[in-house]
């Protein structure tokens, strides 16, 4: 299994919309960068993603699963774009903001801290089980 970050921006496409699609998950549409799409065809069924509230809030508030992998995106009137499919797993009691990450000398190297842009992003196993921690949730 592998971990990422997916980001959205609350005021378009909040945690709780995704909570609302229950075990139907939502489609990950609209990725208009090659790195981040480069991310999502690595994604694997079962892989687990931090879900990160960009611009508004600026935190990790929870965990997602990717239930399907990649494939064309609907969204895209040109190029060769891809999406995958979430669904909401488990919500952060306590969310991990983008400050304490960056406080937090074990997640110097993460790519939220050095790559802040970007949409999609690995996220290694040691720093999924500090965030994990910082969340107060089991990795």
């Amino acid at each position: 299994m592998a971990y990422w970050l997916i980001k959205s921006e609350p005021d378009a496409y909040s945690w709780d919309q995704l909570v609302k699609t229950a075990n139907k998950g939502e489609a990950w549409t609209g990725v208009r960068n090659h790195t981040a799409k480069l991310n999502l065809q690595a994604m694997k069924k079962g892989d687990r993603c931090f879900y990160y509230h960009s611009n508004v809030g600026k935190e990790i508030v929870g965990v997602a699963e990717v239930i399907k992998t990649a494939y064309p995106d609907p969204t895209a009137k040109d190029g060769p774009w891809v999406c995958v499919d979430v669904k909401a797993d488990e919500p952060f009691a306590k969310p991990v903001t983008l400050e304490a990450v960056k406080a937090d000398a074990k997640l110097k190297d993460m790519a939220l801290v050095k790559f802040s842009r970007l949409s999609v992003q690995p996220v290694t196993d040691a720093e999924w089980k500090v965030v994990c921690k910082m969340a107060g949730i089991a990795s």
